[in-house]
């Protein structure tokens, strides 16, 4: 997988306009795949990169748009249509960001079963963009292999040696889904929203030399959570549900480890779910000669202050932080999926038909049976059984 974020060069909203028009294009040839096109003159540059060969295949290829609070600038006019909760990431107190890792006009999400597919997949967006996108910043990420093999049956492990994810809500829950992932009526967000999902990025840098030298036992406080079997300390399965109620002092679960203080589990920080999906990343080493590595953080939720800015705000001071380091990523809007014969375009600058029934919201990244992408926005029998996979880390 691959996290790019670009600043967009589009001169006025005409060109931007343009610029949607080209992605919508680009996403919907990749995701569905076909004979690469060929070059009638070979004096000029040749039409695809060729490192996929003569025959693209989609190979579970999905492709996530999303839009920063800088896109609503001045520049296209489009200011009143930003979401309210959009809004640029600003520094918790152990952060060490990177002004060049951060932020971004446009953020693209690719994920495919090869890395290839998502290299070929680059490279075509930027070939066919070179006037109006520019990269601003990139990353590259995994999942083990195992929890990949498995479609959904195993929890990925980080490469802290924990399982991550655990603790997502339950995908299959459409009202929950509603109540937890999806911009709904009602939030007084711009019509063009609904059915969106607000997005957070986290670059994470992991000190893995400093943990590999600490003891299991403190590991697993810092955690709370057994560190093979995933389950919270004190319980035998991994999805048992911790009892905070019955252990108030934290002689089991420590008050202040990872778990307890970002789902507490009380009614008062139910709004704070999210939906997460992590992907570890190796780089070589850093200028201190430490091993770079760690997790590309990536959520989605209804409510941007509601979900990652709560959550993050209760692990300030966690005994975590001590090993982590955040380094970069941004907040974004991850737009609605499109109508057939539409752009991506479309559901961001125009409002939805009046007639057109309820739905909930798509991303543009869905894939079902290996088709295009761009799905009626108003069918809801599609989110469940593709995108919350997605959601839930499951086949990438």
């Amino acid at each position: 997988m691959m996290l790019v974020a670009f600043d967009v060069l589009a001169s006025d909203k005409a060109d931007l306009e343009r610029l949607f028009r080209l992605l919508t294009s680009r996403f919907a040839f990749l995701t569905t795949g076909g004979p690469a096109p060929d070059t009638p003159n070979p004096r000029l540059p040749p039409m695809d990169s060729g490192i996929l060969g003569a025959y693209i295949a989609p190979d579970n290829l999905t492709m996530t748009l999303s839009v920063g609070s800088s896109l609503f600038d001045e520049r296209y006019g489009l200011k009143s249509q930003m979401p309210k909760k959009l809004q640029k990431m600003t520094r918790f107190p152990n952060d060490s960001l990177d002004a060049a890792l951060c932020h971004g006009d446009l953020l693209l999400q690719i994920c495919a079963n090869t890395q290839d597919t998502v290299i070929h997949a680059l490279r075509d967006i930027i070939k066919h963009t070179p006037d109006l996108l520019s990269v601003r910043w990139k990353r590259e990420g995994f999942i083990s292999d195992h929890a990949a093999r498995s479609k959904g049956k195993e929890t990925p492990v980080n490469l802290l040696g924990f399982k991550d994810g655990t603790a997502n809500p339950d995908a299959t829950d459409a009202k929950l889904m509603q109540d937890v992932v999806w911009v709904t009526d009602g939030q007084g967000e711009p019509a063009w929203a609904q059915g969106g999902s607000y997005q957070a990025v986290r670059l994470i840098q992991f000190r893995v030399e400093f943990w590999d030298r600490t003891p299991l036992k403190e590991q697993q406080t810092i955690f709370g959570r057994d560190k093979h079997t995933g389950a919270p300390l004190g319980m035998q399965h991994e999805h048992d549900v911790p009892d905070y109620a019955s252990d108030p002092e934290g002689e089991v679960i420590a008050l202040d480890s990872h778990i307890r203080l970002a789902n507490p589990r009380t009614k008062e920080t139910d709004s704070s779910l999210m939906m997460r999906r992590g992907y570890s990343y190796s780089l070589g080493v850093t200028n201190s000669g430490q091993l770079d590595m760690g997790l590309l953080f990536v959520c989605y939720q209804h409510d941007l202050e509601k979900g990652f800015l709560a959550v993050q705000k209760r692990l300030n001071g966690e005994a975590l932080e001590e090993y982590v380091k955040p380094i970069g990523g941004g907040y974004f809007f991850a737009l609605p999926g499109v109508k057939l014969q539409t752009i991506i375009w479309d559901s961001l600058c125009s409002k939805p038909d009046d007639d057109a029934p309820q739905y909930s919201g798509v991303f543009p990244d869905i894939l079902m049976k290996e088709q295009t992408i761009f799905y009626d926005r108003y069918a809801t029998e599609i989110i469940l059984s593709s995108l919350c996979k997605r959601l839930s880390l499951v086949i990438r």
